[in-house]
């Protein structure tokens, strides 16, 4: 039999030997990715291996709900169906979980932050999403509406039926503000332009997260202005106002001030990434994702 001596120098030495073979005892939290418009599970199979190589033995849940062309669906519903999911996830991860979405999917996560009370995400990522609007001319606006430009989408989105696109419900012309306050049932709810009877409830849920971490870049793309990647948007003039700039921020409506002032927002900027290649390129995951996802 062992004395207590030896085996509290056999138990020095193997829990040494873990720490220098960089095995980890407590594991990482599980990560969970939402994938933005026309995207599916398929696009995430190169970050996913990214994610279990560098941290071993990370379980990663790529949601398969609303894929390719269901991510057109109204975002509230889409919320609902992602909650679902997520809920359940969270339920069998008490040391919490990620959270990290891509694009349209997003504003889909900070939505459900806002939405479920008792939800245990650390860090919630959010990789070139539209979290301050959308309004350019890009290649998806031209496939989804070809007799429209910029100036004229209004028309189709400020309406009860245009708000059933998911496009829509994000859709924030710089020139037509009364008109999206009047008929925008998603963006303007959950950045408070809009004042509702759960606002606070709602500040107070996504405050729960431990971290925000924003990536985004100029060459982007598709993300107009690319700004909105890190809260920035639109003037009347359509020029810039960054992030602490925004009304939201200042009146801190849904608790993004009183992150920043934590210290828990990260901005990552990155030039010369196109919008659907952020999450298989490996340098923006080494430096804007790796070091949250532990």
């Amino acid at each position: 039999m062992k004395s207590p001596q030896n085996f509290l120098r056999g138990s020095l030495v193997s829990l040494l030997l873990l720490l220098l073979t960089g095995v980890h005892i407590d594991g990482y939290k599980p990560v969970i990715i939402v994938h933005g418009l026309f995207d599916g599970p398929k696009q995430f199979k190169t970050l996913t291996q990214y994610i279990t190589k560098v941290h071993r033995g990370t379980e990663v849940k790529v949601i398969s709900l609303y894929n390719n062309m269901a991510s057109l669906k109204p975002m509230w519903r889409q919320v609902q169906g992602f909650r679902r999911s997520i809920e359940s996830i969270m339920q069998e991860s008490p040391d919490g979980v990620h959270l990290l979405c891509f694009s349209q999917g997003g504003l889909l996560c900070r939505a459900l932050l806002s939405t479920t009370p008792h939800h245990n995400v650390h860090t919630f990522i959010s990789l070139s999403s539209p979290q301050a609007g959308q309004y350019g001319d890009t290649e998806y606006l031209k496939w989804m509406f070809p007799e429209h430009v910029k100036k004229t989408v209004f028309h189709i989105c400020y309406n009860r039926f245009g708000q059933k696109v998911s496009i829509c419900d994000y859709w924030r012309d710089p020139h037509h503000r009364s008109r999206y306050l009047q008929y925008n049932t998603f963006l303007a709810m959950i950045n408070g332009d809009r004042p509702n009877k759960d606002m606070k409830a709602w500040r107070e849920n996504f405050l729960r997260i431990k971290k925000l971490v924003l990536i985004g870049g100029p060459d982007d793309g598709v993300i107009t202005p690319w700004q909105s990647s890190h809260f920035g948007f639109f003037d009347s003039n359509e020029n810039i106002l960054e992030m602490r700039n925004q009304e939201f921020y200042k009146n801190d409506t849904f608790g993004l001030k009183m992150l920043d002032a934590r210290g828990d927002v990260s901005q990552c900027v990155h030039s010369g990434v196109k919008h659907v290649t952020w999450h298989s390129n490996f340098t923006v995951f080494q430096s804007c994702m790796e070091k949250w996802l532990t």
